[in-house]
């Protein structure tokens, strides 16, 4: 009775070690669960390159906008000009410079002219495109005081040379 006894425990016993069991998750669940994930990574990553891209832009008016206060300097220190030639003027000096260095560090071009007779000039940069600042924009400051989103670069010619288009 003894060993009889016995031999059912290790019955019960091997039994129970070699139980298969569905507990886990088939490879189609886990497919599944890993599409879900990679759906929810895009939508947040498309929604963080555009909060990125109007950081971005809202530095490069900032940057631009101090180009205001320094030409306003620039033309008082200067007798009431913007320069004297193509090599020393308001769009050659730091008073320009610092700002295009710093529009260049994010990725985008600055450019500056002053019309023919150094009494105007104007800065436009490109913009990051965003919800609000389509492809091909330019944000542009001018010696008048002008501040305007557009499609278009400085005039640097004719009449209009030197103001925002």
């Amino acid at each position: 009775m003894f060993t009889n006894f016995i031999n059912n425990s290790k019955q019960k016993y091997k039994s129970r070690l070699f139980i298969e069991s569905d507990a886990g998750f088939t490879i189609i669940e886990l497919l599944v669960v890993i599409a879900i994930i990679a759906a929810l990574s895009a939508i947040v990553l498309v929604n963080v390159v555009q909060y990125v891209n109007t950081g971005k832009n809202a530095s490069i008016k900032g940057n631009l906008s101090s180009v205001l206060t320094s030409g306003a300097t620039y033309y008082e220190s200067n007798d009431t000009t913007y320069g004297v030639d193509a090599t020393t003027n308001f769009c050659t000096g730091s008073s320009f410079t610092g700002p295009q260095a710093a529009i260049g560090a994010i990725g985008e071009v600055a450019s500056c002219s002053v019309n023919a007779s150094y009494t105007a000039w104007c800065a436009c940069s490109t913009m990051k495109v965003t919800a609000t600042e389509p492809s091909g924009s330019t944000f542009c400051v001018d010696s008048t005081g002008d501040k305007t989103l557009t499609q278009n670069d400085c005039a640097t010619e004719g009449p209009a040379a030197g103001a925002c288009q």
